[in-house]
């Protein structure tokens, strides 16, 4: 999590073709520390991408046209796009992703 400007970079790990869906946990992955996502559709034509997307965006309880997809879209490491940033984004994303409030 970077963020740039005024937009936030989310590094994410993508669990396609799960029975329940969720948001929350860590993977420490290519892009540094990623936030889980397990995501109903299955890794095919772009469905589990954009099932994450708007897990996401629910999840941080921004509009998914907030979020866009940066880098990632045939992996599931991917680098999510959240714009406009702000310091309560990042404290959800902080609990989502590690279970605490950011350090003060």
């Amino acid at each position: 999590m970077a963020p740039t400007d005024d937009a936030l970079v989310v590094a994410v790990r993508v669990k396609p073709g799960v029975s329940r869906a969720r948001v929350g946990g860590r993977f420490d992955g290519p892009h540094g520390p990623a936030l889980v996502i397990a995501v109903h559709p299955p890794a095919a034509d772009g469905r589990a991408t954009e099932a994450a997307r708007r897990a996401l965006a629910a999840a941080l309880g921004v509009r998914p046209a907030t979020v866009s997809l940066r880098t990632g879209a045939a992996s599931r490491d991917k680098l999510f796009l959240v714009t406009p940033s702000g310091p309560d984004l990042i404290g959800r994303l902080s609990r989502l992703r590690d279970g605490a409030e950011p350090a003060g």
